[in-house]
């Protein structure tokens, strides 16, 4: 039997609405959902399934997606970051549908769910690897932990009264040092969150890089570099100053300590996201921070593209001789 695995934001009622109707029109298909126990006993909806296709309750451990055809997850960023903890591990796609705000990460938003579920039923969708990071937090030569992250893994302080002193190395070479609220390692994923927001560049998905983002530096050269893929990037925290922390995708953290350094490299493993079309990555930018594009004219269309529209409309083509579009 097909089965995937559900994962959502339970904590309003028209998103619990949505799951029950998505485990509905899925079991319609021959198709089981295995939905985490913790959140689905907060549904309390009964979908009125036979036993064969009712959804199957899991612990929300690290095998729970394992075998299953991919992972739904209906929220916003937070809750697919969430759900990749799952699915990294057991090699299984997620499809993101946006319930929630800006919503970036998610391939569908709420209003074409029944298309996103239509090409899961049918099969009719492609699969894209996203890098992720590892991180290592070493003290004295011993590992204080060991994490990775899909969007960024953020060096940062703890004590909010003051700076925090590092020293950025680059492959075995140090690059600089300034004090800081932090130092951000980004992945082309990530550079549309924390890293954006901290003047990071936008970097499209389909690039391999590492983009690495001081935060609120107090130095002439501190600014945000792209670098190699495959480069290792370690930052050293001053052994005189206060403690840092590691946070990766606001969800994993390991403690800093004094003259500890952490360890940030392209991780082994991927996560891979479902692709419903091949959407131009430029159009998801405009929607979803809704940036302003009146007055975009494109691509002059060549003469003969013209004159073949004139041909099978009997009209004008779409340019006048002038190169304007009408109307514009």
């Amino acid at each position: 039997m097909r089965e995937m695995l559900l994962v959502l934001h339970a904590g309003r009622a028209a998103n619990r609405e949505t799951a029950v109707r998505v485990v509905r029109t899925l079991a319609a298909h021959g198709i089981r959902m295995r939905v985490l126990a913790e959140e689905w006993s907060e549904i309390g909806i009964d979908p009125g399934l036979p036993a064969g296709l009712a959804p199957l309750p899991v612990p929300g451990t690290a095998d729970c997606a394992r075998d299953a055809e991919a992972v739904l997850v209906l929220g916003g960023d937070g809750t697919l970051l969430r759900a990749a903890d799952l699915a990294r591990s057991a090699h299984v796609p997620l499809l993101g549908v946006n319930l929630g705000h800006v919503g970036f990460l998610a391939e569908a938003e709420a209003e074409s769910l029944d298309e996103a579920l239509q090409a899961l039923v049918d099969g009719e969708y492609s699969v894209e690897e996203r890098m992720t990071v590892d991180a290592v937090v070493r003290s004295n030569g011993s590992v204080l932990g060991h994490t990775w992250a899909l969007n960024e893994a953020v060096v940062e302080k703890t004590t909010r009264g003051r700076i925090l002193e590092v020293v950025l190395e680059v492959d075995g070479r140090p690059v600089s040092g300034f004090g800081c609220d932090g130092v951000i390692c980004s992945t082309p994923t990530g550079s549309t969150a924390y890293a954006f927001s901290a003047g990071g560049p936008l970097v499209w998905p389909q690039v391999q890089a590492l983009l690495v983002v001081p935060s609120n530096a107090h130095a002439l050269f501190a600014r945000p570099m792209v670098i190699a893929p495959d480069s290792a990037v370690a930052i050293e925290v001053s052994a005189s100053g206060p403690s840092a922390v590691l946070d990766c995708d606001g969800r994993r953290t390991i403690s800093v300590p004094p003259g500890a350094r952490v360890e940030l490299s392209r991780a082994a493993d991927p996560v891979r996201m479902v692709r419903l079309a091949a959407q131009p990555f430029a159009d998801r930018l405009v929607r979803k921070f809704d940036l302003p594009v009146w007055g975009w004219r494109g691509a002059p269309r060549s003469r003969d593209e013209e004159w073949g529209d004139e041909r099978r409309n009997g009209s004008a083509p779409g340019r006048d001789r002038t190169g304007d579009a009408p109307g514009r």
